[in-house]
């Protein structure tokens, strides 16, 4: 596998150092990507995901769900049996698990939901007003200097 030296961009560019991270963590090749539990990610309209995990065997209370520093850490822990349990064949995987999913600028975790064996966490983009286009009026030159010239007059 190739590495790539990401120090050029860090001289080049002011603020970016998040995106040169995600290079830098996805390009990696050490790190070993878990597999379990499945999930999915959806794109629910226009500015709204869903994350979809698989945590059959676990209840809602044995789950947690926070976000921290601009992630989503989801992690689940199996509390312990009261019973004592003789599985002739055991499928359902309980380990504990810990997933975390980079959530871009200005994404917020609207919810979460357990239903049916999976956990449902709803994501919404909210761009900041400072953000979003904003029309600028255009003002004829006349109009201009004719509000500059009552305010002169009002002053004097």
């Amino acid at each position: 596998m190739r590495s790539y030296d990401f120090a050029p961009l860090y001289r080049a560019t002011v603020g970016f150092d998040r995106i040169a991270d995600l290079m830098d963590r996805v390009l990696s090749s050490d790190v070993a990507q878990p597999t379990y539990p499945p999930y999915n990610i959806e794109k629910t309209a226009e500015d709204a995901y869903r994350i979809s995990i698989a945590v059959a065997g676990f209840a809602p209370d044995e789950l947690n769900v926070e976000v921290r520093d601009g992630n989503l850490f989801v992690s689940a822990r199996k509390t312990a049996d009261e019973t004592e349990r003789t599985y002739l064949h055991r499928g359902i995987a309980t380990r504990a698990f810990e997933r975390r999913f980079a959530l871009a600028d200005h994404v917020r975790v609207a919810g979460a939901l357990h239903e049916n064996g999976m956990l449902h966490v709803d994501l919404i983009r909210e761009t900041p007003e400072a953000l979003k286009p904003r029309r600028i009026e255009i003002s004829r030159a006349n109009g201009a200097t004719a509000v500059l010239e009552a305010k002169a007059e009002t002053v004097n």
